[in-house]
């Protein structure tokens, strides 16, 4: 049996500097804006400029990392990142972000200071993050003295006007995992429910280029033949239509999805993964886990989905009497259940379940928004700042998590929260600096969701995209700033 403590040793973190008030884009969008806020518990949304990428994010949060805790580049192992906006189909997000930070570490450390670093990127929806961690902790755990850093970053971007639009957010969090953590020692016991679903994907949409252009012509009142149009394909010097290829394949950050079904799938596979987590280690939910860490791809998601699962846990700890006394019991058919659980899930019994358990994790997302496969973890940062700021300890705390990722997977795990948690913690400034970002106004936004906007909006002092190559054997690599500005 492994007697290391392996975990969590330092933590940080980038979000955007920009945000759309939740309650511009309600009314914009006629939605009630109670519905968003008191509903879903969105106050703010995330928004990357027009030089930030998934790379920007994870360079920032690296550096961060590195410069804030005076960890020695040269002593990491690897660096894994779990992404679903990868920004290339063979080139690693890593590798980008490990070079635009390894170019400003370069003055403290030297040229290349990670250079015997393994890097490579996870995807998995919203759970690659936490198979990033999964995976260095076992590479931790084979070796002595080893350390990685895991990195989880995103930009979770929707269709405008979709019902997934006010969910969006955007940023990064990278971690330094050794033995003897100081924030967070993870236990060995993982629980793992996999199924193959198409709740939430990204496929590449296919398009017939003869088809395509007869439609544009014919919306724009130019009528043409077949014969002339593969005339001007076959003759033509146009970069785009002169490709041999008789399909385009395009590609969309914007998913394809069904809300409905995803929430399904998510309680489903966190319940399997639960299951198989006690098939493996003794556990008492309600009892054993002092907080419980969620992926949330809105800040009231747990909350939401949950409530059944409290149920079956308080009649396991024989303490369903309580909340039969405040909202009466139910009857045993199913319409009447469903109606008595939603009574349960407004009960103050259920509320202080809530603010015991989970509200210090959902509210950093209140502010952010999605993070995809961030979000899990700036969940359990947002708990450890909100105790650290209400002077709560959470030393010795266990803290249970719930991951999840589209397509579809989930991963149960536990750790311990270490006693000097908050000397890693003091200088997080997570709320402060969610305090201090820019607002802009919906229509901007769109601009910046459409990549119609010219100009960045803000002039940074952090790591962006400089450019994208466009030269023949290197065109569509990007570069990113290696200067910061003073």
């Amino acid at each position: 049996m492994n007697t290391k403590k392996i975990g969590i040793d330092a933590i940080s973190f980038y979000v955007p500097s920009l945000y759309v008030p939740i309650k511009e884009l309600a009314e914009k969008r006629n939605i009630p804006y109670d519905k968003l806020n008191l509903g879903l518990g969105l106050n703010k949304m995330a928004i990357a400029d027009k030089n930030e990428d998934t790379a920007s994010f994870a360079a920032n949060a690296l550096r961060s990392l590195i410069d804030e805790n005076k960890i020695n580049p040269k002593n990491i192992g690897r660096i894994y990142l779990g992404t679903e906006s990868a920004l290339d189909a063979a080139k690693p997000t890593s590798t980008y972000a490990v070079e635009a930070a390894e170019k400003i570490l370069a003055n403290k450390y030297g040229e290349r200071c990670l250079k015997n670093c393994d890097v490579l990127d996870m995807t998995f929806a919203c759970v690659g993050g936490v198979d990033a961690l999964h995976n260095s902790i076992d590479w931790v755990n084979a070796g002595k003295n080893r350390q990685a850093i895991v990195i989880a970053s995103d930009i979770a971007k929707y269709d405008l006007n979709s019902t997934g639009e006010y969910t969006q957010g955007a940023g990064a969090v990278a971690m330094l995992i050794n033995e003897d953590p100081t924030i967070l020692a993870i236990s060995e016991t993982w629980g793992i429910a996999t199924k193959s679903e198409g709740d939430f994907f990204k496929p590449r949409r296919i398009y017939n280029k003869i088809e395509l252009l007869k439609e544009t012509l014919a919306e724009i009142n130019q009528p043409t033949t077949e014969k002339d149009i593969l005339s001007f394909l076959n003759n033509t010097s146009l970069e785009f239509w002169a490709d041999p290829n008789h399909k385009i394949e395009l590609f969309k950050e914007e998913p394809i999805f069904d809300g409905p079904f995803s929430n399904a799938c998510y309680q489903k596979r966190n319940e399997e993964a639960l299951d198989h987590f006690k098939n493996q280690k003794q556990l008492n939910v309600l009892k054993d886990w002092d907080h419980l860490i969620f992926h949330l791809p809105y800040a009231f998601q747990a909350r939401r989905m949950l409530v059944k699962n409290w149920v079956k846990w308080l009649k396991d700890n024989n303490e369903i009497e309580k909340l039969y006394n405040e909202i009466g019991t139910h009857n045993e058919n199913q319409i009447d259940f469903n109606i008595w659980i939603k009574k349960a899930g407004k009960s103050k019994y259920y509320q202080e379940f809530i603010d015991a358990k989970l509200k210090g994790g959902e509210k950093a997302s209140s502010e952010i928004g999605n993070m995809y496969t961030a979000s899990i973890f700036m969940s359990l940062l947002s708990l450890l700042n909100s105790s650290l700021e209400n002077n709560v300890e959470l030393a010795k705390n266990k803290i249970g998590f719930f991951s999840y990722g589209s397509g579809s997977k989930s991963k149960v795990f536990e750790g311990v929260i270490q006693n000097n948690w908050k000397n890693k913690i003091l200088k997080s400034s997570l709320f402060s600096t969610l305090d201090a970002r820019t607002k802009v106004s919906v229509e901007t936004y769109e601009q910046l969701h459409n990549r119609s906007l010219k100009e960045d909006h803000l002039k940074s002092n952090k790591i962006q995209l400089s450019h994208i190559e466009t030269a023949e054997n290197k065109k569509g690599f990007r570069v990113y700033s290696d200067i910061i500005k003073n």
